[in-house]
C-alpha cells in the first residue's frame, strides 16, 4: 500500500505561482512513476505531469513551459510548480503513484480567477 497526501492548493490571481506537495508513505519502492492529474468540474481527470523513476518527465501540453515537476527521493516528496496560473487551470489536482496499483491522493483545489 502507498498512502498519498496532497498540500499547497488555494485560491490565485491569474499570472500568479501556486506549489502543490505530495507526501509518499508506506511501499515507496513499487511505484515506478508519480504523477499529478486534474479534474475540473464536469470534465474527466487529465495528466498534467508525470515523472518516472529512471528520470523521464511527461507534460500535458497546455502547461509545458509554466508548469515542472519534481521529486525529493529522500523525502518522499513529488512537487508541482505552477507558474503563470491561467483561470482554466482550475481543477482539483490528485497525486498519483503507478505500480501494479494506482494510489491516488485525496485532492487539493486550485482556484485561479481573472
Amino acid at each position: 500500500q502507498v498512502q498519498l497526501v496532497e498540500s499547497g492548493g488555494g485560491s490565485v490571481q491569474s499570472g500568479e505561482s501556486l506549489r502543490l506537495s505530495c507526501k509518499a508513505s508506506g511501499n515507496i519502492p513499487s511505484v515506478y512513476e508519480w504523477g499529478w492529474y486534474r479534474q475540473a468540474p464536469g470534465r474527466q481527470r487529465e495528466l498534467v505531469a508525470s515523472i518516472h523513476t529512471r528520470g523521464d518527465l511527461n507534460y500535458a501540453d497546455s502547461v509545458k513551459g509554466r508548469f515542472t515537476i519534481s521529486r525529493d527521493s529522500g523525502q518522499n516528496i513529488i512537487d508541482l510548480q505552477m507558474n503563470n496560473l491561467k483561470p482554466e487551470d482550475t481543477a482539483v489536482y490528485y497525486c498519483h503513484g503507478q505500480s501494479i496499483y494506482d494510489y491516488w491522493g485525496q485532492g487539493t483545489q486550485v482556484t485561479v480567477s481573472s
